[in-house]
């Protein structure tokens, strides 16, 4: 059980590992095959795409996957928000494998097959729900300089049911073992009674529920479901866009990132044990951390923008960082700046993706 009360102490270096069990870190979301490729302002005016978003794939967007794949070099990898997360946190923490679990659904198909290799692959213990009546779902990443807009179909990801799996004895189990659980606000357009048993049962047992806001929709069209879930959060992650588009539909009146994470922090909570932690990234600019009503900023790791090679994924590969860290017990600096290194990992490289260990230390 990780400890009630956490102190902002410097971090310092790992002297061991305290990881001993297998599925200490639980993650539920939408499992997606990732499209990525370099694209052109045209492309993006066409299909009504802003620079830097995350949207829902809608009948317009059709054409936009086989175009893609067409008119530019396009890589393949294993995806959606909260699985990269999840990936990461398993590639920081390295030992022992499958100290994360993953549930979310997939299609018997091909690219179901591929998702279930990449898992297997990264030391993830994925549990998928598999159904025939949708392909599994896939994610364009459509990059321009810095810049990338996301468009997901999410197809089989959107079948997931809680009482053909979340409910079963056997995967029950699993949520039963894990000390720290972590669902991308996506997932709550899926299976909002899914996010809310686990929500409870880590209220219930005092573990630790993490939450994110994951794209402004969330906030502008499911602002209910997300609140039905907010008291149950312990710590909110969110990049400033987010941060903005929720404080707007909250009627916070402030633009204040940080005031926005006070407010947020502040907002009723069941678990009276643990006060809420509010984490915003701001890109290169620093994290704001909000907690115990006193907000803190921390700076990023500087980098020559020309080593920049894809921002895709780089918030996922924050959290993964923090969540790594977070299930050792660690405090939540040492979890900031572990997600700061992974994000600055990620951002080197095509898709979400890592070297075979982190120097991380």
């Amino acid at each position: 059980m990780l400890p009630l009360s956490w102190t902002n102490t410097v971090a310092r270096p790992h002297k061991s590992r305290r990881i001993k069990s297998e599925n200490a870190l639980f993650g539920m979301g939408n499992p997606l095959l990732d499209i990525i490729a370099v694209v052109d302002t045209i492309f993006l005016e066409k299909y009504g795409l802003k620079e830097n978003d995350q949207i829902l794939a809608e009948e317009k967007h059709k054409e936009l996957f086989d175009e893609m794949v067409k008119k530019y070099k396009v890589e393949y990898h294993a995806g959606g928000s909260t699985l990269n997360s999840i990936k990461v946190a398993q590639w920081m923490i390295q030992m022992p494998h499958k100290a994360a679990t993953f549930f979310g659904c997939i299609g018997k198909d091909h690219f179901g097959g591929i998702l279930k290799e990449k898992a297997e692959e990264v030391h993830v213990d994925a549990y998928y729900y598999e159904q025939s009546e949708e392909p599994t779902g896939t994610c364009a990443a459509c990059i321009t300089g810095d810049n990338r807009s996301l468009v997901a179909n999410l197809a089989a990801a959107n079948c997931y049911k809680k009482d053909k799996h979340l409910d079963l004895e056997e995967n029950w189990k699993l949520v039963q073992k894990a000390k720290v659980f972590y669902i991308a606000g996506f997932f709550l357009t899926v299976s909002e009674e899914s996010i809310l048993k686990v929500a409870k049962h880590a209220c219930e047992n005092n573990k630790l529920f993490c939450l994110n806001l994951s794209a402004p929709f969330i906030s502008q069209y499911f602002m209910q479901p997300l609140m039905r879930i907010m008291p149950y959060v312990d710590i909110l992650f969110g990049n400033e866009t987010e941060a903005a588009a929720f404080a707007k539909e909250q009627g916070f009146e402030t633009k204040g990132i940080e005031e926005i994470a006070k407010k947020t922090q502040e907002l009723s909570k069941e678990n009276k044990k643990r006060q809420r932690v509010v984490v915003f990234t701001q890109g290169k600019e620093g994290t704001v951390m909000a907690k115990g009503g006193k907000v803190e900023v921390f700076p990023v790791v500087k980098m020559n923008p020309s080593e920049i090679v894809d921002t895709n994924g780089a918030g996922d590969a924050f959290v993964g960082g923090f969540l790594s860290e977070l299930v050792q017990d660690k405090s939540l600096d040492q979890c900031i700046y572990a997600g700061h290194y992974a994000a600055n990992v990620i951002i080197r490289r095509a898709g979400c993706t890592f070297p075979e260990k982190p120097d991380f230390h």
